[in-house]
Order: C-alpha cells, then structure tokens, then sequence
C-alpha cells in the first residue's frame, strides 16, 4: 500500500492508496491532522499508528509512502518516522524526482511541491489548459496549459489568514466561525462580519480566476482543492469543480512515474 502525505503550514492530509501493479488505484482511508511541527519522531509515529488502528489497518501494509511538504522543518522528523516506524524511504517531491510536467517559471525551484502535485493531478483528470485553485493557508492559483506546463500562478492570503488579521486588529470585533450568511445585507455585528468574509473572499477568487481565464482562453477548466473549497466554490461563478483528493492523487501519480527508482531504494 502507498501512503500519500501532504504537509502544509496548518494541516497535514493523508491518504492510503491501495494499488494495483501500478496501474490502478483505491484511496483506503483518509485523515487530516493538525500539522506536528513540535513533535518528536516517536511522538508522530504513535500518532500515526492509531490512525491507522482506528480504521483497522497495520502501519506494516505499507511499502511505499510520497511526501509533499511545504514545511521544511519537519521534513528531517517525518523521513525518520518512515524508516523508523514503517521500514520505508519515503519519495519526496523535490527537485531530481520524475514528476512529468514542465515548469515554465523564472526560477521553478520555487515553485512549492504541493502546487506541482495539484497540477500533475489535475492535468490528469481534466487535462488542459486548466486553473487550479488551492485554499489552505494560503490560496494558490496555479495555471496549466493545453499541453500540460506549469505557466505560473498567483498566491493571496487563506480565509482562515484574513479572518485572523481581522480579528487581530479589531478589539471590538468577535472571533465567529466562517460560513455562507443567510443574506447579504446583515442585521448585526456576526453576519456582517460573515458576508464580509465570505463574499468579500469569493470577490477575490472570482477576480483572480476571470482575469486568467480571460488570458488562458474560454475553454479553460477550474478545479479547486483545500480545506475551503466547498464553502467558497459554492458561490463562485468560475469554479467548475471541487476535488478534495486532489493533492493526494497527484501524489499518488508521481510514486507510480517513480515506482522503479522507489524499489530499487527500499530493497
């Protein structure tokens, strides 16, 4: 079985893949964890052992594990939890590793491993040109083209990031739980604060999308991942679709263009 991790700055995602001679895949079972970056090897490896007994799974099913990390600290911390805990080298998505897309930027080293794997995804399942849009900490705005390159993109700040500035910098104003308001013209201080949040944020993923579209071409197809994507895509006029395995599929797809180089490292 393959383990796909994608570490971000606030959460991690797994999943387990079971596949079929590399030709085919079934996603297992999935988690989401805040994101360990003051955890000790053991304390990760236990962490990781009960997610698995929660699903009734043996971490010892697993022969090969991908990584996609945009938190270079914990990187060290997560290889020895693989070889320590599941007796595997883990495929990192860094500069040397097949991964089949082009980068068309100034500098593609750069460019973070969460947004080529978003892309490798996506190109496959809806090929090209294609936007996709990535809403973590940080919402990401990566461009495909019709052949399959990595154009470039745009990056803003998350939801979560805006609504804590706001918050921050208000004292009168109270913490809430984002969601799309009833209305659009509020009544008191927690549904303004909501409207201006929700549709202030579809406002700038809207913006930014019809602009590359405008440049890309019509035929352009929108995806959008992350942990936000249901709740923004819902109101957007330019998303097309909204696939939460995106990252981990991509994931997937680069182990398998690296399966041989994978044995060879793990005996």
């Amino acid at each position: 079985m393959l383990l796909a991790i994608d570490v971000g700055n606030t959460n991690t995602v797994l999943g387990l893949y079971k596949l079929a001679n590399g030709t085919g895949a079934e996603l297992v079972a999935n988690w989401r964890i805040t994101t360990p970056s003051r955890q000790t090897t053991d304390e990760f490896g236990v962490l990781l052992r009960s997610l698995f007994g929660s699903q009734g799974l043996e971490i010892g099913q697993v022969d090969g594990i991908a990584v996609a990390s945009v938190v270079p600290p914990l990187d060290s911390t997560l290889r020895k939890v693989c070889e320590v805990y599941f007796k595997v080298k883990p495929l990192f998505v860094e500069p040397g590793v097949k991964t089949g897309l082009p980068v068309l930027t100034d500098n593609p080293t750069e460019v973070g491993a969460d947004r080529i794997v978003d892309c490798i995804a996506a190109f496959e399942r809806f090929g090209g040109p294609c936007i996709v849009v990535d809403m973590g900490t940080a919402t990401t705005f990566d461009a495909i083209s019709k052949k399959g390159e990595f154009l470039g993109g745009a990056i803003a700040p998350g939801l979560g990031i805006s609504a804590d500035a706001l918050f921050a910098r208000a004292a009168r104003l109270p913490r809430i739980d984002v969601k799309k308001p009833a209305k659009v013209i509020g009544t008191g201080t927690v549904d303004n604060i909501q409207i201006g949040l929700y549709y202030g944020y579809i406002g700038l993923v809207d913006g930014i999308l019809e602009r590359m579209i405008a440049e890309m071409g019509p035929e352009t197809k929108t995806v959008a991942t992350g942990g936000l994507a249901k709740l923004i895509a819902s109101g957007s006029k330019y998303i097309g679709a909204v696939d939460e395995m995106l990252t981990l599929n991509g994931l997937r797809i680069i182990y398998e263009r690296n399966l041989e180089r994978q044995k060879k490292r793990n005996g």
